[in-house]
């Protein structure tokens, strides 16, 4: 087994660490504060190769693997969780079902500038009645002739109304449930095709969390992705690469937090020395290490299968799993390392925990992939 990266991927993380430590990191705090996308900065990754990572040349893309992506997200995630899961949303939620389902009409059109960074994507799955639930949904595509006319609303949907295009799931056949789900792409200013409330938020708040309402809202027929009643495939299968995301922005945020600890264990005193020297802090760090290396090796094997064309649904719940509970378990004791300072903003360990909240939360509960997990073992 091979553990080392290769030549490239070690260029693109550094040249992405620099490029987050300057670009990024320092309007970070402000962002956060103001709830404010800059969409600059997403601009600025597009020109680096960044907003499409892992799609191949063809389609406007960088064509490396998928280990190189999550590096880059985890890079982002430690300058700015929300930046991370701009990234992410744009290229495992709305770019990859396109990239792998959608027609070659569809990937010039769509795919190829959001890959040039021309464009941002979105993914629209979440309902008020269907979370967790994803076959509760109620949105509705009824064909009419080339059309096809939605109507609904999603909530909670990541980079919306900065996005140009979204990935839609709809029930085309509401009686038959999960096999009546379709997929769509909708691209912002169609007309029925609306944005409302905008979400306020605990953590990722520079990262724009809008509701998307679709009113009498026409498509051309063209713009069904993959087959009718294979939506509910796409948004699952859709959602296993996403994880390898999200594991990969809490992998970044609790690096962060780590880093942020250290530095300041090395220098607080107290009781006449650093308090890094004192075994209650120093364990403390020694447990964050250990977790963080563990969570990054779990994140880095799941998308080393993706890459390989290997199965990695199960791979894919363990990293985000473990990931997303590492990233809370780190910043919380970040902050208590840091004690009374730690629950200011003068210091960022108390933003790193807000942020770590939602990887526990968003791409599938954690409850989920336990569900996940444990249905796979007894299957077996």
């Amino acid at each position: 087994m091979d553990f080392a990266l290769t030549t490239e991927q070690e260029m693109i993380r550094s040249m992405v660490r620099d490029f987050a430590e300057n670009e990024i990191a320092p309007s970070a705090a402000i962002r956060d504060e103001e709830e404010r996308f800059d969409r600059t900065l997403f601009e600025k990754m597009g020109g680096l190769g960044l907003a499409g990572i892992p799609w191949s040349e063809a389609c406007g893309g960088l064509g490396a693997d998928y280990v190189t992506y999550v590096l880059v997200v985890e890079e982002l995630s430690r300058a700015c969780a929300s930046m991370g899961v701009t990234l992410s949303a744009h290229i495992s939620l709305a770019g990859w079902p396109i990239f792998t389902y959608g027609t070659e009409e569809q990937k010039q059109r769509f795919l190829r500038p959001m890959a040039e960074g021309r464009k941002l994507g979105a993914y629209a799955l979440t309902e008020s009645g269907s979370g967790s639930d994803a076959g509760a949904m109620r949105t509705t595509a009824t064909r009419d002739g080339e059309f096809y006319v939605l109507n609904g609303s999603k909530m909670f949907i990541t980079n919306a109304g900065e996005a140009e295009i979204y990935v839609v799931f709809a029930m085309t056949e509401p009686g038959l449930k999960h096999k009546g789900c379709s997929a769509f792409i909708v691209e912002k200013g169609t007309p029925g095709f609306t944005f409302g409330k905008k979400e306020k938020k605990l953590g990722i708040r520079s990262s724009p969390t809008m509701e998307i309402i679709f009113d009498e809202c026409r498509i051309p027929y063209q713009n069904l992705l993959g087959l009718e009643g294979e939506g509910f495939t796409i948004a699952m299968r859709t959602l296993d690469g996403g994880r390898n995301g999200i594991a990969a922005q809490a992998v970044g945020i609790a690096q962060a937090a780590m880093d942020a600890s250290v530095a300041y264990a090395k220098h607080r005193v107290q009781f006449g020395k650093p308090i890094g020297q004192q075994q209650a802090v120093a364990f403390k760090l020694a447990d964050m290490a250990a977790r963080i290396e563990a969570a990054r090796l779990l994140t880095y094997q799941a998308a080393w299968r993706e890459s390989e064309g290997l199965s990695y649904g199960k791979e894919s719940a363990i990293a985000k799993l473990f990931a997303s509970d590492t990233a809370m378990a780190v910043t919380v004791e970040a902050v208590q390392i840091f004690g009374g300072y730690g629950y200011t903003k003068d210091f960022p360990v108390e933003r790193y925990m807000r942020d770590a909240k939602i990887t526990q939360i968003y791409e599938g509960t954690n409850e989920i992939q336990r569900l996940i997990l444990s249905r796979m073992l007894l299957a077996d």
